[in-house]
């Protein structure tokens, strides 16, 4: 008989029954998809952004298929977080659900009200701060893309707040490494990343943008590699864990996240192909660390073995 494995993690104080979770944004607030996938089997559901009022978002069209991806530029829109709690929170916590709220601010002071109102707010696990949406002209952009504006919306959220905090860093800056260790000194629990790339599609015919907005956001298999890259520079920069996200759409794709040195990771736009990926991606992991003998999903994190690549590239 096999011996089962042991695929839960610890993301500082906040534990996991297992390293996969629903990226924000492509889950919606996760009450959506519980007829398809059962929440409480997914390690985590990070829930579409909140800012404390409602917001409509940008006007269509707000999203285009690209090769290997899509462009979003969909605004942020959102029921915000008194609906959240009172609509949504009730049949995530019936269902079982390990809830990561996404939160956004368009002022420093938006982000500490709603670390806030969240602390007190029964089965909410850990903030996820969006710090780093590159299609809104206002708010955490401008914290995501300045060293001192990430210190500064990490720590003062972590001094209202006794919930594990998760700042979810920008691929849009020369040195991600650098943000990973600003959001560290400033207390953050773990790093998740990388949000989307800021994207531009044109219509040839009519010489016009396909989004509403100009720009969007660039997300799916195309931006993979890069993300493992990221991923991977992150984790030799910190001390605490980094959930890898970014164009994963298999088990083979998560394992590369975790060697790469990604303790958890996030799926976002292959749950619009493949609503039914989770059971997949999981038991593609399980399958994977039977066959390599890896009892626990922790002793795969950061095993990448580049000694032999060095050694080549010293000798030539």
């Amino acid at each position: 008989m096999v011996n089962p494995v042991d695929l839960s993690v610890r993301l500082g104080p906040l534990e996991l029954r297992n390293p996969v979770i629903a990226a924000s944004g492509c889950f919606g607030y996760g009450v959506e998809y519980a007829g398809v996938v059962d929440l409480a089997t997914l390690g985590g559901v990070a829930v579409k952004g909140l800012f404390l009022t409602e917001r409509e978002g940008h006007p269509p069209e707000r999203i285009v298929e690209t090769p290997s991806g899509m462009v979003n530029a969909i605004g942020l829109q959102g029921i915000g977080v008194h609906r959240f709690i009172r609509e949504k929170m009730p049949e995530l916590r019936d269902r079982g659900a390990t809830v990561l709220v996404n939160i956004c601010g368009s002022t420093l002071d938006e982000y500490v009200e709603l670390a806030r109102i969240l602390s007190d707010v029964e089965g909410v696990a850990a903030l996820e701060l969006n710090i780093s949406c590159p299609n809104i002209k206002e708010g955490g952009i401008t914290f995501g893309c300045s060293l001192p504006g990430t210190h500064q919306v990490v720590s003062a959220v972590r001094r209202v707040t006794p919930l594990p905090v998760i700042p979810k860093l920008t691929p849009n800056v020369t040195d991600v490494a650098a943000f990973a260790r600003a959001a560290e000194d400033a207390g953050a629990d773990a790093v998740s990343l990388v949000n989307t790339f800021l994207a531009m599609v044109i219509d040839v015919e009519t010489r016009r943008p396909e989004l509403s907005n100009v720009v969007g956001g660039l997300s799916g298999p195309a931006i993979r590699p890069i993300a493992v890259r990221m991923v991977y520079e992150c984790r030799q920069a910190v001390k605490i864990p980094v959930i890898g996200m970014g164009g994963i759409a298999s088990a083979r794709d998560a394992i590369e996240f975790f060697i790469a040195g990604a303790s958890a990771i996030q799926i976002g736009t292959a749950n619009f192909v493949d609503p039914f990926i989770w059971g997949k991606v999981l038991s593609g992991i399980a399958e994977y660390m039977t066959r390599h003998s890896i009892a626990r999903i922790s002793d795969l994190v950061g095993t990448l073995d580049t000694t032999a690549r060095e050694q080549q590239w010293t000798s030539s």
